[in-house]
């Protein structure tokens, strides 16, 4: 091996290593944060088809009846994150519903906790059909709405690939209150974007082009169709902010744009 390669493997390692502990740091505050909380969290089991999704169900403290944000996850599944931050809306008033969408999908016909680890739920997410997982949200959106203690609303948010769904299914579900995108993408359909009725509101990291090439034309098809969809580039940020910015060794970038991110999210959740 050349002395560049072994330099390369060298830093490469260093890299892996201080991510894998950032990660394991993340998911370890994320689950005290969890068990922590003095709302009410429970399970669901939720029928939909011949399948039954598990869901992670948060109430908040509050005396009456409220809206309900269905929270769809990342790339890497229901994991602690995801609860925790369904957790964290839910303390801004909101009832909020985080199904895990690979129910059925692991090993022996668990969910996400049932993956070996996070690249293959990952890799199982990206196996799920267009049509089941819209058939499941529209199931969810359902039970969101007649959750006895809801006033009958329901938004959607989604972080990363669960951000490009809540876009997609914007545009087969017209009775959302509002849709919210963090650092997704919009569908790739021209057709798609004529029945999206709520309006959308989009999360975005500068530092995240994969993503945000895609704006433009999601925008323009908006705009010609006389469609919502506001969007907020936040400075220097990377992509999955919101997650990234509460790590402790998050970067100033991240850490702002997650405290602004919030910020915006509340003040636009309290319109509904």
């Amino acid at each position: 091996m050349t002395n560049k390669f072994i330099f390369f493997l060298r830093n490469f390692k260093s890299f892996l290593l201080l991510f894998l502990i950032s990660y394991s740091l993340l998911s370890q505050n994320s689950l005290k944060q969890i068990e922590d909380s003095p709302r009410h969290h429970e399970w669901v089991s939720i029928s939909s088809e011949d399948m039954e999704l598990k869901s992670f169900l948060v109430f908040p403290e509050i005396s009456e009846s409220v809206p309900v944000v269905i929270l769809i996850h990342e790339n890497r599944g229901l994991n602690n994150w995801a609860r925790s931050m369904a957790d964290q809306i839910s303390a801004m008033g909101y009832i909020v519903l985080a199904p895990d969408l690979l129910s059925g999908h692991a090993p022996n016909g668990g969910g996400t906790s049932s993956f070996e680890d996070s690249d293959a739920a990952r890799k199982a997410i990206y196996n799920l059909d267009d049509k089941q997982i819209t058939n499941n949200l529209k199931v969810l959106f359902e039970y969101g709405k007649n959750i006895p203690a809801s006033n009958g609303k329901v938004s959607v948010i989604g972080f990363c690939w669960g951000g490009s769904q809540s876009f997609r299914f914007a545009s087969n579900e017209n009775q959302l209150e509002a849709v919210f995108v963090c650092y997704g993408t919009g569908p790739k359909e021209s057709k798609a974007y004529e029945s999206i009725q709520a309006p959308v509101y989009g999360f975005y990291g500068e530092n995240d082009n994969r993503v945000n090439a895609t704006i433009k034309n999601s925008k323009e098809l908006m705009q010609s169709l006389g469609k919502i969809y506001e969007t907020v580039i936040y400075d220097e940020a990377g992509h999955g902010f919101f997650r990234s910015g509460e790590a402790e060794n998050a970067s100033e970038a991240n850490k702002k744009a997650r405290e602004n991110g919030l910020k915006r999210l509340q003040e636009l959740l309290s319109k509904i």
